[in-house]
């Protein structure tokens, strides 16, 4: 059985990227603003080959990927022109030199050695992908991200290291009102200069965009609920 929904075909994906992308613009005009201010990432982990198809077909070419070995067997067999793959998952070290080769966005810099480690595969790679620092907004000890009081020192140091650092990333406690960490989140961004807030998931997305996301992530408004094991 496949990882997506048995419901998730090309013509429901396209229906839902649709809605999704509606809803998008509806979000962005109650809020004041355009709906090409908000840039839809699709979560495609997990999903099939199939999946992928369809939802390219629908005109779909910012995608998020949870993992890098998973990320690399994806694409390595397809034309990425005018494609953006972005990293949302958490990154080990010793991935940093595949990261750096594949993706064009990494949104979870967190920590001093990442930077040291993605530094030094750009240079031996002769490109940079752009990054977003991942930031603990419940400060949750098993999750990734830095803290908030952490984030000004970090973008230093990776600016000093020659990493270009576009903007922030949070995912809030699944428990949590997530307003309460977009706002702050938005707030910190605004101080340190920063235009890229991705923030908001399938379940949050009008929130986020309320509170100024650029970037949403969303995976079960496109593809259904995976099925699990």
């Amino acid at each position: 059985m496949s990882a997506s929904s048995p419901a998730a075909s090309a013509a429901s994906i396209a229906d839902r990227l649709a809605h999704a992308r509606a809803a998008i613009a509806r979000a962005a005009a109650s809020a004041g603003r355009e709906a090409g201010d908000v840039t839809l990432t699709a979560v495609v982990k997990t999903q099939p080959p199939a999946a992928i198809d369809a939802i390219l077909a629908a005109g779909q070419a910012v995608f998020g990927e949870n993992r890098v070995q998973e990320a690399q067997a994806r694409w390595a067999d397809r034309d990425r022109a005018g494609l953006e793959l972005r990293l949302i998952g958490s990154l080990q070290t010793n991935k940093a030199e595949a990261a750096v080769a594949l993706f064009d966005v990494i949104e979870t810099l967190d920590r001093a050695r990442l930077v040291e480690a993605l530094a030094r595969a750009a240079d031996r790679a002769g490109r940079t992908p752009r990054c977003l620092i991942q930031v603990n907004t419940g400060r949750e000890p098993q999750k990734a991200g830095a803290a908030p009081e952490a984030v000004p020192a970090l973008l230093d140091t990776a600016r000093a290291a020659g990493l270009t650092v576009e903007g922030l990333m949070c995912i809030p406690p699944a428990e949590d009102d997530p307003v309460a960490h977009f706002r702050p989140l938005a707030a910190l961004a605004r101080d340190l200069g920063l235009p890229i807030l991705s923030m908001g998931m399938s379940g949050d997305y009008p929130a986020a965009i309320a509170c100024g996301a650029t970037h949403v992530r969303l995976g079960t408004a496109l593809f259904g609920e995976r099925n699990r094991p």
